[in-house]
């Protein structure tokens, strides 16, 4: 050991996040006796290591663990309500951080909230949950066992689509959406109840998933694991040609330290996973490239006649609609989250939630039954362009002494189209659901989506367009895993996690096999998670 940290490991990963977590519970499950060891740059901000904020019952807990996890734009103004997103300012959502310059290039589009969580977890602590499967040109053609794999996501991410039955108005909501979408659909992309990492316990209590139901107790149990947090990883180690190890910088002493390893996943994020690359002097064609992002079109409605409908609904044995809730962040006990999936022919994604408070003000005197209240969100697939991209510095720095990075980020004329088609479809839903609240839909500022992509693609070959193959193992450096949403080389509408853990499983495994045949470096390496 050198300090906390051991000098050599099986398989260093890079960022906690759920794709990292993924690599290290197929590990621990498929590659018994492996020692793991994985660094996070951020600190631990929930009990246990990497839960969803959403999962801290006491308020004033869960704000100071979503200031926790915004590193450097801690204690900056945030958005922290569904009316804020309509204001048109530069702000972060709670527990995430903004790009505090290199946003937008002159005569670009940009970017400008592109943004970041540094905690354990990582975004993870933070999201929404959503876990629609991809469909059409979504998919990854080149993968046969693409569906096994999103099963076993499913499984990870303890994918369920039951626990928000209970909310009033939910059947009827995916009734009035189906009748304008489902025509023509085969059954599998009909409107639907969406695949949410979240389940309900016995109490009847909401639990979201984070990392911690990723690592599971496969993970938690495994004596050769080890979580070490507030620990920045500053370069991928090579010898001969192959992955060798970190070097990894103790964010509470300052100190930097080596640890070898034959395998190194970097799991960071779209952004920061190929800066670590660059850092290390890996730097293929393709890195930072195909960089997209998901335009999002929001708008709010009100259930019609929503009072006559909670009235029958009760009548016929339903809770009362108008009963006291909890609310917790804009889907709470009360919400009901339906899904329009994407298909080539309606380029964009459908995410509808009920809400316990409209997006947009209503008079004082307008009485909102729980759950009446609809926002209706619309995500764009982009066009892939070489050009879209994050590029890094060999001179600037950022926050954390990395290289400083910019984003080259522009709208195609067809991008354009595709939003302004979603901006006209999104007011049809709204009117087949109910009464449209405010004059006109909102476009969110580019970035808002959060669900960035490309920037470390997968590729079949090795024909200069994309960073790894098939397995994530990074073209030309042996033993290099990448992971995270940058892995995905298709256009997507639909929400990222679950392919992006679906490829970390299909690597896991990969490195999982060649450990299988080859001596342990290390055994023992820890009786906890967390160091």
């Amino acid at each position: 050991m050198t300090g906390r940290y051991p000098d050599a490991v099986d398989v260093v990963i890079v960022g906690s996040g759920p794709t990292g977590a993924a690599y290290a519970r197929i590990l621990s499950e498929e590659a018994p006796g492996a020692s793991i060891a994985l660094f996070e740059v951020g600190p631990t901000v929930s009990n246990p290591p990497g839960a969803h904020v959403k999962n801290i019952a006491d308020p004033e807990l869960r704000a100071a663990a979503q200031d926790r996890s915004e590193g450097p734009g801690a204690g900056a103004a945030t958005v922290s309500s569904p009316g804020a997103v309509t204001a048109g300012l530069r702000r972060a959502r709670p527990g995430t951080y903004l790009l505090e310059e290199g946003y937008q290039e002159a005569g670009e589009d940009g970017l400008p909230v592109a943004a970041f969580s540094s905690n354990v977890g990582g975004m993870g602590a933070h999201w929404t949950g959503a876990c629609p499967r991809p469909g059409d040109s979504e998919r990854i053609a080149f993968l046969p066992e693409l569906d096994e794999l999103l099963d076993e996501a499913d499984r990870l991410l303890g994918v369920t689509t039951d626990a928000f039955d209970g909310a009033p108005f939910t059947a009827l909501v995916r009734e009035r959406l189906g009748a304008v979408v489902d025509g023509g659909r085969p059954p599998e992309r009909r409107v639907q109840r969406m695949p949410l990492a979240v389940h309900r316990r016995d109490d009847g209590r909401l639990v979201w998933s984070g990392s911690d139901v990723v690592f599971g107790d496969e993970t938690r149990a495994n004596p050769d694991f080890a979580l070490y947090d507030e620990s920045l990883v500053t370069r991928v180690l090579q010898e001969e040609g192959r992955a060798a190890g970190v070097e990894v910088r103790d964010r509470r002493t300052g100190e930097l330290h080596t640890v070898r390893a034959p395998f190194v996943v970097v799991a960071a994020d779209a952004l920061r996973t190929p800066q670590v690359l660059f850092a290390s002097g890996i730097r293929p064609p393709a890195l930072g490239r195909m960089l997209n992002d998901q335009t999002q079109v929001v708008y709010a409605t009100r259930i019609r006649d929503a009072e006559s409908v909670a009235t029958a609904e009760v009548a016929a044995g339903a809770d009362d609609v108008g009963a006291d809730q909890v609310i917790d962040g804009a889907i709470s006990e009360r919400s009901g989250v339906s899904w329009v999936p994407y298909t080539d022919a309606m380029p964009f994604h459908g995410q509808v939630m009920q809400l316990d408070a409209s997006p947009i003000p209503l008079a004082d005197d307008d009485p909102v039954v729980p759950g009446s209240i609809v926002g209706l969100g619309l995500f764009c697939a982009k066009d892939l362009q070489w050009d879209d991209r994050v590029e890094f510095s060999d001179d600037q720095r950022d926050w954390y002494g990395m290289p400083a990075m910019r984003l080259h980020y522009t709208l195609t004329d067809r991008d354009r189209a595709v939003i302004e088609r979603a901006q006209a479809e999104i007011v049809e839903l709204a009117k087949a659901v109910g009464d449209p609240i405010g004059d006109r839909p909102f476009t969110m500022p580019l970035g808002a989506s959060l669900h960035y992509q490309g920037s470390t693609r997968v590729g079949e070959t090795d024909d200069g367009r994309s960073v790894c193959g098939p397995d994530s193992e990074v073209w030309g450096v042996p033993g290099l895993f990448v992971a995270g949403n940058g892995v995905i080389p298709t256009a997507t509408a639909c929400n990222p996690t679950l392919t992006s853990v679906a490829l970390a499983v299909k690597g896991a495994r990969r490195i999982a096999s060649e450990l299988s045949g080859t001596e342990r470096l290390l055994t023992s390496n820890s009786d906890v998670i967390l160091k």
